[in-house]
């Protein structure tokens, strides 16, 4: 689908509008099938486990940055000291990316949600 110029992009600043055609039509592809009122739980759900991974990683990243300060990036209290959800190995969204093609991909993000929830009492 060719991109739509908006009156922005016109003027030479960069901007443009148009993509949600793009993205519901790529949304109704995967979809297939499924009822939307279904279709919104599974949307929803890959939409936080990627929040919360985002914050995750992040963290992780400067964790990891600082271990010869003492940090661990492995530890689950470094996460919850600053309201970020511990995201158990199996759960990560890199781990989870790489998986995407699996037969079983339903069920590696089911694995990866329960996994959420054991670790996270706030849940």
């Amino acid at each position: 689908m060719p991109k739509q110029k908006s009156k922005a992009d016109a003027k030479g600043n960069g901007a443009s509008i148009g993509y949600e055609a793009q993205l519901w039509q790529m949304a109704d592809a995967l979809r297939g099938s499924m009822d939307a009122a279904e279709y919104k739980h599974v949307c929803l759900g890959l939409l936080f486990l990627k929040y919360i991974s985002d914050a995750f990683e992040e963290k992780h990243a400067a964790l990891v940055a600082e271990k010869a300060q003492g940090a661990d990036p492995e530890d689950p209290d470094e996460y919850r000291a600053q309201s970020i959800f511990w995201v158990p190995p199996e759960a990560r969204w890199p781990q989870l990316k790489a998986q995407a093609r699996q037969a079983t991909v339903g069920e590696i993000v089911d694995g990866a949600m329960a996994g959420i929830e054991r670790d996270s009492p706030a849940l």
